[in-house]
């Protein structure tokens, strides 16, 4: 009897009750399929490169950014290697989503998502004027409008709805609209207006407009990051910490930004009626190897691998910064931002963390609930 790959065939040839074994079988295969879209939305902490095509300051195109990247060349990110995107898409079995501006996102490449995120940018659209030209939150959706038209072009509107509806996304706001905000200088527009606590209801209220405006545009899977805990990072011990204690109102607006932010997507839940927002607590996340580093395999949570002054914490990491050995002994690569290792610890949590970290499920939670549908 010659084989065939047909299971119509195979059941033709099969006793009855063998080849109806034999289909439910064939049925029961997992389907080969793409792994699902990603799309990112944000700041530095999730730029893959959107700002080197813009006139900036705020771009990570020189070394040694990148130093720990698989080509060992700056990319854009501001790592020494991967950044948070890229190893979330690992977890998802996909390759890494190109910059919404890269020349290369073209083809089928679109289908794999874009990463839309622009450093320096905050909820609030005065945070970050000192950069000039960057993509703000408000134009990264428009871009996610645009991406879908092209992708429309491509594979019809409805196949287009289905791939953005089963995305997944993932959005980190809020660090800059204190950092590059309301504490970049002793006296500020924003501190005139409002005290800490006020300044953050305020960036919380605005940023569940954006959530929602994400919402209308198709995203019903969004991963939402607060801050990290703004007053450990190198750059405040290094002007405002004393005696290389965190800075207490960094600290004061992210203890108070964190669970505010958690709350605000508990309430769009139960308005909207799903879990389609998932609240990623990234100070706690931090906090923890950020108070005992050791317990984690770092040596330090306070000196920046690379970058000058107190702390490695003073301007920019540059060609001609102090550069440490062993990144993987650091918790921050450069003033502001984790290394590749600190990431992938805070991205595990983000797979696999209890509901303290993420609220109300972790990632590997979304993936294997999704698979079932």
């Amino acid at each position: 009897m010659a084989k065939s790959s047909s299971s119509s065939t195979l059941s033709a040839t099969l006793p009855p009750l063998v080849a109806v074994l034999t289909l439910l079988l064939v049925a029961a295969l997992p389907k080969a399929h793409a792994a699902r879209a990603f799309f990112v939305f944000g700041d530095s902490l999730v730029d893959n490169g959107n700002n080197n095509y813009l006139l900036t300051t705020a771009r990570a195109d020189s070394p040694p950014y990148g130093i720990d990247f698989p080509t060992h060349r700056p990319t854009g990110r501001f790592s020494n290697g991967l950044n948070i995107p890229d190893l979330i898409s690992q977890k998802l079995g996909s390759e890494p989503t190109l910059p919404y501006l890269s020349p290369e996102l073209d083809g089928n490449k679109l289908l794999v998502g874009a990463n839309f995120a622009s450093a320096g940018i905050g909820v609030l659209n005065d945070t970050g004027i000192q950069f000039a030209n960057i993509i703000r939150i408000t134009q990264q959706l428009q871009n996610f409008l645009a991406y879908q038209a092209r992708v429309s072009a491509m594979i019809g509107p409805d196949r287009t709805e289905r791939l953005v509806n089963k995305a997944l996304v993932l959005i980190t706001l809020g660090g800059n609209d204190f950092v590059n905000n309301y504490f970049l200088a002793p006296i500020t527009a924003r501190r005139l207006q409002y005290s800490i606590p006020q300044f953050t209801k305020y960036v919380i209220s605005e940023y569940r407009n954006i959530l929602m405006k994400l919402f209308d545009l198709g995203a019903r899977r969004i991963l939402v990051t607060g801050s990290g805990p703004l007053g450990c990072v190198p750059s405040q011990l290094a002007s405002r910490g004393a005696n290389g204690q965190c800075a207490s109102e960094p600290q004061q607006a992210s203890a108070l930004f964190n669970p505010q932010l958690v709350q605000m997507i508990q309430g769009l839940n139960q308005e909207l009626g799903s879990d389609y927002f998932v609240a990623v607590n990234a100070m706690l996340m931090q906090n923890d190897f950020i108070s005992n580093p050791r317990a984690f395999g770092f040596i330090t949570s306070k000196m920046a691998c690379c970058g000058q002054g107190p702390f490695n914490g003073v301007g920019i990491c540059n060609p001609t910064s102090n550069l440490c050995p062993d990144r993987d002994i650091y918790v921050f690569w450069d003033p502001f931002h984790p290394t590749e290792r600190a990431n992938k610890i805070i991205v595990e949590t983000i797979y696999t963390g209890s509901d303290k970290y993420m609220y109300p499920m972790n990632l590997s939670t979304i993936m294997a609930m999704d698979s079932m549908t």
